[in-house]
């Protein structure tokens, strides 16, 4: 018996709302997807990012897993100033001769912003010590005669400076020491924690880091609860 003109019609009626059917799904479900991503990547290379505390480096006042809000607006508009926390690129993108040993090219933009994306930075193999940020506080700037002494303290255009922030200094003249005038458009960064803080000290292929390379000013510490506040510069 052949199938009636309806049939036919009904037929093709049910594979087109079952092609749309699948056509909605795959809108419903990546469509969102895709925009929050963009919102994502969009907030987080423009405005602001959440960032996390992984070493002791910064220690008293920033301890290992604070959750802190990195801005990036304030350096659009200022350079910056001596006594205010940063994050910045890893040395690993930037100094000389730590890219003098690198096999392989340095990853790009998009591969680091993907390597930092929830759950997959969870997985070491997938990330480059290029892609890393680092955190530390700014103690001179551009123009600053700057001495730094095996302790760890710090004297600027022949001040020395009050820093309540930092501790730990170094003994036994184990860190090293800086004598040098920064030059414009860089500055220089150390840790609180002035005996544990692989900072402008101790790169190999020296102690400046280049405003460029610096990703944003933290400003906000939202986790743990109980220490939630602004931070101090």
């Amino acid at each position: 018996m052949n199938p009636s003109k309806t049939d036919v019609n009904q037929g093709k009626d049910s594979i087109r709302g079952k092609k749309m059917e699948n056509t909605n799904i795959w809108f419903d479900f990546w469509i969102p997807l895709f925009i929050t991503l963009g919102l994502y990547v969009g907030i987080r290379s423009y405005i602001a990012e959440a960032r996390y505390i992984p070493s002791g480096s910064m220690l008293p006042g920033l301890q290992i897993n604070d959750r802190l809000l990195i801005e990036k607006i304030t350096f659009r508009n200022r350079v910056p100033k001596r006594g205010e926390i940063v994050v910045f690129n890893s040395p690993y993108a930037f100094d000389e001769e730590l890219l003098a040993k690198r096999s392989k090219r340095l990853p790009s933009s998009f591969k680091c912003v993907v390597s930092s994306l929830p759950l997959i930075n969870y997985f070491p193999s997938l990330g480059d010590p290029a892609c890393d940020a680092y955190i530390k506080r700014i103690v001179a700037v551009g123009g600053d005669q700057v001495w730094v002494n095996s302790k760890g303290e710090v004297s600027v255009n022949g001040q020395k400076l009050i820093e309540p922030y930092a501790a730990n200094y170094c003994s036994f003249n184990f860190c090293n020491s800086l004598d040098l005038v920064v030059p414009m458009s860089h500055v220089l960064v150390l840790g609180d924690n002035r005996s544990n803080s692989w900072d402008s000290r101790f790169w190999p292929g020296g102690p400046l880091l280049p405003e460029a390379e610096i990703i944003g000013r933290a400003v906000w510490r939202f986790w743990p609860l109980d220490r939630i506040g602004t931070l101090k510069h």
